[in-house]
């Protein structure tokens, strides 16, 4: 059975101190990012990074803030998806990605938007589903606590672990 680590939006627009999406230090997220990927990777996962791109400047095609965080672990044999709504599976090739994958691993930014909607569809989708709490990150800890909790009590086959717990 293949395995999937879905990396949802880690796109500089979210580091850059004059943007109203501005989230403060990634410092954290990103080291335990990088430890998910590196575990993931050595493990045999297939890794699939998505990009949101909207009209506006900031979140266009071309903007500086739309590029994959470069201190994350990045390889160019990985998936790049660009997304222009909230979940990766609308309009995308991410279905035809995960055709032989049965479990995925979900983190990324924002933890309410584009990661519930990602962990929402693939549930619909049937698929196995983890997502690493401390790998994803929105504006505050009330609305991501808030979020991974109304998850668990909805879908309650989806595990939730921190990074310490998932790479035992």
């Amino acid at each position: 059975m293949k395995k999937a680590l879905i990396l949802i939006d880690f796109e500089n627009e979210w580091r850059n101190k004059k943007s109203e999406e501005y989230l403060g230090d990634l410092k954290s997220l990103l080291s335990k990012t990088n430890q998910l990927i590196d575990f993931c990777r050595s493990n045999g996962y297939k890794i699939i990074f998505t990009r949101h791109v909207e009209g506006n400047e900031n979140w266009s095609e071309k903007s500086k803030g739309t590029k994959i965080i470069e201190e994350l672990h990045k390889q160019n044999t990985d998936t790049v998806l660009t997304k222009h709504r909230i979940s990766p599976f609308y309009k995308t090739t991410l279905e035809r990605e995960l055709k032989e994958v049965k479990e995925i691993v979900v983190c990324g930014i924002l933890t309410n938007l584009c990661v519930r909607s990602t962990v929402q569809d693939a549930y619909d989708r049937g698929f196995d589903i983890t997502v690493v709490k401390d790998c994803c990150q929105t504006y505050d800890k009330k609305t991501h606590d808030f979020t991974i909790n109304d998850l668990k009590a909805t879908r309650p086959d989806i595990r939730f672990l921190n990074i310490n717990e998932f790479v035992i």
